[in-house]
């Protein structure tokens, strides 16, 4: 499958954020835009507001790590998200969670992290239009890559060889083989991405061209 990257703005110039965009757009495939509410996770990022006022000629994937996503899926679309991902383990009606973001015309993503098994959730992983395998807690940025959610993908990939599959935690030019080996086909990375000096090699890096 044809391999896309979206490095995570989390990891970008807070204070220049539109300028990194627009800096590498011609490198990647979207961005991914981490929202954080210190309850969910043990942090605190941009939301809504924030998203509203960047612009580029690729998508934003905007990935809510928080509580009660169903009650901000909206905001995020007509802020300019064009793909979202909610967290299985805070969702108390996946499914139509799911058909809810679909009804809005995005690409609706399921959130696994890493302790959580996805055998109870194949019916969701069937539903969403991607799935999103946490290779690191979430909540931080540049923690150090959790190898064993690689036979998550492995299975998924079995089961569904045409689902997009993203993978997010700890991506560099080492760990990027090995997600895509497994199956993964739409990778996120933060601090690889933007403290390399050549993104435009890092971008090929992670995409494996």
């Amino acid at each position: 499958m044809n391999v896309k990257f979206f490095p995570s703005l989390l990891s970008a110039n807070f204070g220049a954020l539109q300028s990194d965009i627009y800096q590498v757009e011609n490198l990647v495939d979207g961005f991914h835009f981490d929202v954080m509410d210190g309850h969910f996770v043990p942090n605190l990022t941009a939301g809504a507001p924030v998203l509203e006022w960047l612009k580029s000629s690729k998508p934003f994937d905007a990935h809510l790590m928080i509580e009660n996503p169903e009650k901000y899926v909206e905001d995020f679309v007509k802020a300019g998200a064009r793909m979202i991902s909610v967290h299985i383990e805070v969702l108390k009606e996946p499914l139509k969670t799911i058909q809810k973001l679909k009804d809005l015309k995005v690409k609706a993503g399921i959130v696994f992290n890493p302790e959580t098994d996805i055998d109870d959730h194949i019916n969701v992983i069937e539903a969403a239009d991607f799935v999103l395998i946490m290779s690191v807690h979430p909540g931080f940025g540049g923690q150090s890559f959790i190898e064993n959610v690689l036979e998550k993908i492995r299975k998924i990939r079995a089961l569904y060889p045409e689902k997009d599959i993203q993978i997010d935690g700890g991506i560099n030019a080492e760990t990027v083989q090995k997600a895509v080996e497994a199956g993964a086909n739409w990778i996120v990375s933060g601090s690889y991405f933007w403290k390399n000096e050549n993104k435009a090699e890092a971008a090929k890096i992670l995409t494996r061209n």
